[in-house]
């Protein structure tokens, strides 16, 4: 086995990465000013993490609408675009290279986050889940269904978003389809019960995600355009597995290969669903052979693991999550086989630079 794989370069549609290393989307909730804007602190803890091959920003919010925790970074306004910019110069500056994950999270957002109006979603449904609000986390609340006005406006607000992204700076975009959020509430048969265009069989259910697609066209080139899924999330965010989550999840990677994108960015299972006949165990096996381009693979990978899947052939990028909370050098500390910090979890989504930008690299860097 070739154990050096995650440390060779790789040619992602175009975009040149310096190694097979990601860094995993996570939400830091360190936007906390009134516009909800990434400051000079969000640009340090990302220009600390630049020797990732790769950087996948926090979620940021396409709309006003979208808005589903505190104090998280948006990308829909002006003073959020020029925020974003000290990000995008910060990584630029290491030789760095960084997409935005453009998010909406519908149903599992509240009132208290939206100035009062019920959270957007396909159908009138509760996820029975918890939102993090400016008073602490509170039960989530009935959805509004969304009309066919209300969808088309969210599919420019992705598109604006794109556009933004693009104007702050970043190498291109990720669409966050995955773990309960609005695009994934679309695919499920328990979170969408219309009968319209957007509801029903397969290919109305995965239209949205497609109509999307279609409108960044024109902002945006596809080459640097990644997809998020997460076929088998079950009991989590709402989400519950149902008869036709592997057909619909087939469909749609079967369908992006008409769209030449960056990247497949893929999650294995979340729970347990060996003994669910609806799950997918082993999520990187089963649609290496269905996608003919990139594939990101992420949940709990160390070094040995990430080496493995990928001498495997089943994924040809990894992403990191926590580790990469922890540990700003990852990359080098993997080239040198040291010990990792360990994160604090208390400090995953509280305001500052304790637990986000103060924990410390090897000697000698």
């Amino acid at each position: 086995m070739n154990d050096q794989i995650i440390f060779e370069p790789y040619n992602l549609n175009g975009l040149q990465l310096s190694n097979r290393i990601v860094m995993a989307p996570m939400t830091r909730s360190r936007s906390d000013n009134p516009g909800n804007v990434a400051t000079e602190l969000t640009a340090c803890y990302y220009r600390q993490r630049a020797s990732a091959g790769l950087i996948i920003t926090e979620g940021t919010y396409v709309s006003r609408d979208a808005v589903g925790y505190v104090n998280v970074p948006g990308i829909y306004t002006k003073e959020q675009v020029k925020g974003w910019k000290l990000v995008t110069d910060a990584v630029h500056g290491q030789g760095g290279k960084i997409f935005a994950q453009l998010w909406h999270v519908g149903r599992l957002s509240h009132p208290d986050l939206l100035d009062g109006e019920l959270p957007l979603a396909p159908s009138a449904l509760n996820p029975l889940a918890k939102a993090f609000t400016p008073e602490g986390f509170k039960d989530t609340v009935d959805a509004r269904e969304m009309t066919v006005e209300q969808i088309k406006k969210t599919i420019n607000d992705f598109k604006q978003a794109a556009a933004n992204a693009v104007e702050a700076g970043f190498d291109g975009v990720e669409l966050h389809a995955a773990n309960g959020y609005l695009l994934h509430q679309f695919f499920n048969l328990y979170s969408n019960k219309r009968q319209d265009q957007y509801g029903g069989s397969i290919k109305n259910r995965a239209r949205i995600l497609f109509d999307i697609l279609d409108a960044l066209r024109s902002v945006i080139d596809m080459k640097k355009v990644g997809v998020r899924l997460n076929p088998s999330l079950h009991g989590i965010q709402g989400m519950m597995l149902d008869e036709e989550t592997i057909a619909v999840h087939d469909y749609i990677v079967a369908k992006l290969n008409e769209y030449e994108l960056a990247y497949l960015h893929l999650t294995e299972p979340f729970t347990d669903v060996s003994g669910n006949p609806w799950g997918i165990e082993e999520v990187a096996k089963r649609y290496r052979p269905l996608y003919n381009g990139t594939i990101i693979i992420n949940r709990g990978f160390n070094k040995a693991k990430a080496s493995k899947v990928l001498n495997d052939g089943d994924a040809d990028l990894v992403s990191f999550g926590v580790p990469f909370i922890a540990n700003p050098d990852l990359v080098e500390r993997f080239k040198a086989d040291a010990p990792l910090n360990q994160a604090d979890p208390s400090t995953f989504y509280t305001p500052g630079e304790k637990g986000y930008t103060d924990y410390p690299v090897m000697a000698g860097q």
